[in-house]
């Protein structure tokens, strides 16, 4: 996994072979086929495997916080910061990601290939809704928008924006730019509009 990882996340996914990822193993094809009998479904498990670790990271590091003690807005700002983080620290999985979401647009990967990867993904959404659950207690964020919108706005808003810097795809003005600054911006105008 991690050495498929590597290759996918650096080149691509379109150019790697399941060859090339047995041949950075330094296996057999038949080893590599043993687990996985095609390539959309090693994709899916990298994916899947990926997502997982930083979900897991994150959740532990959130543990060891009282979060119970923290307000509604207080976890919103964190939910926030996971996308600052992971452009600070987990371009690669960036870069992998945008590889995967137009790899499996393009081979029109069948939707239940996808579940385990969705699970991942639907296990961050449980997190957002201990924060709106919390929210219409506190009234710390907005609540007046449903929880599926405000989820939905922010995840995408922040996602493809860490997305796009990290594999290039914004505008350098020739005296340079901050990304770190404009990605914080995004994040204040997203605070300004959810906080009450």
């Amino acid at each position: 996994m991690e050495k498929g990882y590597e290759l996918l996340a650096s080149r691509g996914i379109e150019p790697i072979t399941m060859q090339d990822v047995a041949d950075a193993v330094g296996c057999g094809i038949a080893s590599v086929y043993r687990y996985f009998d095609k390539k959309p479904g090693f994709v899916i498990a990298v994916a899947t495997w990926k997502w997982e670790q930083l979900r897991d990271e994150t959740f532990s590091l959130w543990s060891g916080m009282d979060t119970e003690k923290k307000t509604a807005a207080e976890l919103f700002e964190m939910h926030l910061d996971v996308f600052l983080d992971i452009y600070k620290n987990r371009r690669d999985l960036l870069r992998f990601n945008h590889f995967f979401n137009g790899y499996v647009m393009s081979e029109k990967v069948d939707p239940k290939l996808l579940e385990p990867y969705k699970e991942v993904i639907f296990s961050i959404r449980d997190w957002f809704h201990k924060i709106y659950v919390k929210a219409e207690e506190d009234h710390t964020i907005r609540t007046d928008e449903s929880e599926e919108m405000i989820f939905s706005k922010t995840l995408h808003l922040m996602l493809a924006a860490v997305t796009r810097y990290a594999v290039g795809l914004v505008y350098i003005p020739e005296t340079g730019f901050d990304p770190e600054g404009e990605l914080e911006m995004l994040k204040e105008m997203l605070l300004d509009r959810y906080l009450t």
